[in-house]
């Protein structure tokens, strides 16, 4: 592989684009944007934001750019370098993605679906180091996961393989974004963790004095992040609602590891920031839900937010191997 090449790499989110460049062999930034999708955006207008961050990295660059790696928050078919939709921006229904990019990049490109990156990125820098297989969880708005096998993303028949999120946990729950009834997601993500914190404020107006003073007692405004920062600051509400979730996580993850049996299980996205306590309820309900002779490492990611985005240059390492 080229050495003094630098490699791009771009994180299509479903709120916030974030871009990267890095030299071949590093394992630093040499530049790093981050920025929010605008109200009202779509498939052309982030990916003209995304090609603004770009411009201004490579700019003032003084090696050549050899490849660009771009994780996405939604279906991808990585084959193809095409996204077959996103959940939470329009327009990028069968968008050929890579090609586009390559076409105004002028390199080679790789693209694929977020929580795969992120699998990739743990797996060669971070959490994942050093494990043949792994399982990576991203928690946040929604649930997303990657397979790592034999050191390699496991994508499954229809490029699929991963959406924990959509285990059905419950079948009489709440409904999906899916459609279904009682998938993880439904239970666990952020916006689940909100609405229970919310009723349970809506029932007992002397619970959650901590939350309510967070939000200045608009109910309806609360967040998942509200709800940790409470926690930590000894709320039993927000704790429970927390545990709840976790519990719903556990048991998802618990009935992965059964079918998959992952050397390590890395947990990231914005919820998984909630701390030791989040993580010790993940872990005992995984344990429940798994043989006694099967391993359970469940650990928090490593690379954080910047996950997929160090996944995609893994995906740009490989594309300038291979030219």
């Amino acid at each position: 592989m080229k050495r003094d090449w630098l490699l791009l790499a771009l994180d299509f989110g479903g709120t916030k684009l974030t871009a990267g460049l890095a030299a071949s062999g590093e394992r630093r930034w040499r530049a790093h944007q981050r920025v929010p999708s605008p109200p009202g955006s779509n498939a052309q207008s982030d990916l003209e934001i995304m090609m603004g961050l770009a411009r201004d990295m490579l700019a003032p660059a003084k090696a050549p750019l050899g490849a660009v790696g771009a994780s996405f928050g939604g279906p991808v078919d990585a084959a193809q370098g095409l996204v077959l939709l996103s959940h939470h921006v329009p327009g990028w229904e069968k968008m050929p993605l890579r090609e586009s990019l390559e076409e105004r990049l002028g390199v080679p490109a790789a693209v694929d679906n977020d929580a795969n990156v992120a699998a990739l990125g743990e797996h060669r820098f971070g959490a994942g180091q050093g494990c043949d297989s792994l399982l990576y969880v991203t928690v946040s708005t929604g649930i997303g996961g990657g397979w790592i096998v034999h050191g390699r993303p496991y994508c499954g028949a229809d490029g699929m393989a991963g959406e924990i999120g959509h285990m059905v946990i419950d079948p009489i729950g709440p409904v999906c974004t899916c459609g279904q009834r009682g998938c993880l997601e439904a239970l666990a993500a952020g916006p689940a963790i909100a609405r229970h914190a919310q009723q349970r404020l809506a029932e007992d107006p002397q619970a959650g004095q901590a939350l309510r003073a967070l939000v200045g007692g608009e109910v309806q405004v609360v967040t998942a992040r509200h709800v940790s920062q409470a926690a930590k600051a000894g709320d039993e509400l927000s704790r429970q609602a927390l545990d709840q979730a976790a519990r719903a996580l556990g048991r998802g993850i618990g009935s992965a590891i059964s079918l998959m049996n992952p050397q390590r299980v890395v947990v990231g996205g914005g919820v998984a920031k909630s701390g030791p306590r989040y993580f010790e309820a993940v872990r005992a309900a995984a344990r429940v839900t798994v043989p006694p002779e099967m391993t359970v490492d469940i650990v928090p990611a490593a690379l954080g937010d910047d996950a997929p985005l160090w996944g995609a240059i893994a995906l740009a390492e490989n594309c300038l191997r291979a030219s």
